[in-house]
């Protein structure tokens, strides 16, 4: 495919926009190449036994491929804390880029860490895996918020023009999501889980030498712009690392000692205080911004609905990333891929959801612009009320094949096709308003400490999504799956009825 489609004042373009999207575009498709590979990959490798083997389609053993032999809750639970942090570790990473680094630098470094994290958990210890997920974490904390703000500076003019290039380069995370997971996953399934890793490894270096070789078409771009003095970012930048290592030697040292048995607490019980602390932070928070924040009546309002929206998405998302846990142990474990005589890997199954969203994204911007003109598009609340509902009918989808699914009674892979088209059609409901919802609702002030509640709730979403998953160590798949079920409609049902009174407080924001 050509990217180079036309030239504009001399200059190259991307599809008609400036061709430094390009650059911005292939980066965050090799990242989310990474990402998603090794979130395809994860609790399989980990719930895997240590004597694990791949078999043929006829039960033949095929070559060793030992996992870290982990019960579901525990295996749960570290997925549930590494996708939780890595969107917490998105304030911290979106703090150091705009005080000290600027985001371009922020990228690279970050990429760098995520490129080192997939090469150390191709070694084959224990060790390296946990420190490899570590790196990971930092690395997307530094990439994931900053590559966006790139973008955005790559159209000083806003307007229509920049969403369209936004909407150019969200195609790069699902196109990264689609080519990721299959790849990653044969790797690691069908040949050897640090096959997988590696492969990851190689993806997020491709993108970084393509993201320095088109750095020159960012033009300013990226750069820090706080107009400090050097000994001033000096003085911000000891500050800064020496509070960010002094907290990490004491996280370090707290999982030694949980892990000598010192300290005698599990990961699903971290989890959990993780999980519940964080939740009643971000509402002491919001009580403060209320009485002591200085905001005129209008301002509390909206800032009511802010708090509403990060309760919908963490409710969201808690169920939506049972893709990567849950579902996929489902996958694995009942359902039936072998097709004419050879198996397709359980991982292959979470690309449903990016083919879904290549293909649905545009149909719904479409939507929402008919419905606009008709003035029958619903409101910001409804429309999240909307996705919670559509979720919950994929999670009774998914419970009613669970019903009749067993060891000795495999179920076709439909059941889970039709599962995430409900829940990619609830997350193009949901998803998509988010940011742009909290950018017109935030006070002025506010607006970046208000990015960084949603992410929170994003985190904490994915959070919890790994504890649920947990529960498949002591409770069958399809009791799990309607009692998410049960909950996300209650929560859709609770949103959709109280949308018109909500809408009343966003006081005319659309």
């Amino acid at each position: 495919m050509s990217t180079e489609t036309a030239t504009t004042n001399g200059g190259h373009t991307f599809f008609g926009h400036p061709r430094g999207l390009a650059t911005l575009f292939f980066t965050e498709m090799w990242e989310r190449f990474a990402y998603y590979g090794l979130r395809a990959i994860l609790i399989l490798y980990m719930t895997a036994a240590v004597d694990n083997v791949v078999r043929g389609a006829d039960g033949s053993i095929l070559r060793a491929n030992p996992g870290l032999g982990l019960d579901v809750a525990t295996a749960a639970a570290i997925y549930g804390l590494y996708v939780g942090l890595v969107y917490i570790m998105a304030l911290p990473g979106g703090w150091v880029a705009d005080n000290l680094w600027g985001q371009r630098k922020a990228v690279f470094v970050g990429g760098c860490f995520i490129a080192a994290g997939q090469a150390t958990m191709v070694l084959p210890y224990t060790f390296t895996f946990f420190l490899g997920l570590v790196f990971i974490i930092l690395g997307t904390g530094l990439l994931k918020p900053n590559v966006s703000t790139v973008v955005g500076e790559l159209y000083p003019e806003g307007g229509a023009r920049r969403d369209a290039g936004f909407s150019v380069f969200y195609m790069g995370i699902n196109v990264g999501a689609f080519i990721g997971q299959p790849i990653v996953g044969y790797f690691g399934e069908r040949w050897n889980w640090h096959w997988g890793f590696a492969v990851g490894a190689v993806g997020m270096i491709l993108g970084l030498i393509q993201y320095r070789m088109g750095a020159k078409y960012l033009g300013e771009a990226g750069f820090l712009k706080t107009g400090d003095s050097p000994s001033v970012l000096s003085a911000k930048s000891r500050k800064f690392f020496t509070w960010f290592f002094g907290l990490f030697a004491l996280i370090v040292a707290f999982g030694y000692l949980v892990r000598a048995g010192i300290i005698p607490v599990t990961i699903t019980e971290i989890a959990e205080a993780m999980g519940y602390g964080v939740l009643v932070l971000v509402g002491i928070y919001f009580i403060y911004l209320w009485i002591f924040g200085g905001h005129t009546a209008e301002e509390n309002k909206r800032l009511g609905v802010i708090f509403w929206l990060f309760i919908l998405i963490a409710i969201f998302w808690s169920g939506f990333e049972q893709a990567g846990s849950s579902l996929n142990i489902f996958a694995r474990d009942l359902t039936n891929r072998n097709i004419g005589g050879w198996v397709m890997p359980a991982s292959w199954l979470q690309s449903v959801n990016p083919i879904f969203i290549i293909i649905g994204a545009p149909m719904f911007g479409s939507l929402w612009v008919f419905l606009d003109k008709v003035k029958k598009n619903p409101s910001l609340p409804l429309k999240a009320g909307l996705g919670l509902i559509f979720l919950s009918a994929g999670f009774f989808v998914i419970a009613w094949g669970a019903a009749n699914a067993s060891a000795d009674h495999l179920v076709t892979p439909a059941w889970l096709v039709v599962t995430y088209a409900l829940h990619t059609t609830g997350e193009l409901c949901i998803s998509p308003i988010g940011l742009s919802a909290i950018t017109k609702l935030s006070p002025e002030k506010r607006v970046g400490q208000m990015m960084g509640v949603w992410f929170v709730g994003a985190a904490l979403g994915n959070l919890f999504a790994g504890l649920i998953a947990g529960r498949l160590e002591n409770l069958p798949p399809a009791p799990l799956f309607q009692s998410v079920a049960m909950t996300v409609g209650v929560a859709g049902i609770i949103a959709a009825v109280a949308s018109p009174w909500v809408k009343k407080l966003m006081g005319g924001v659309k």
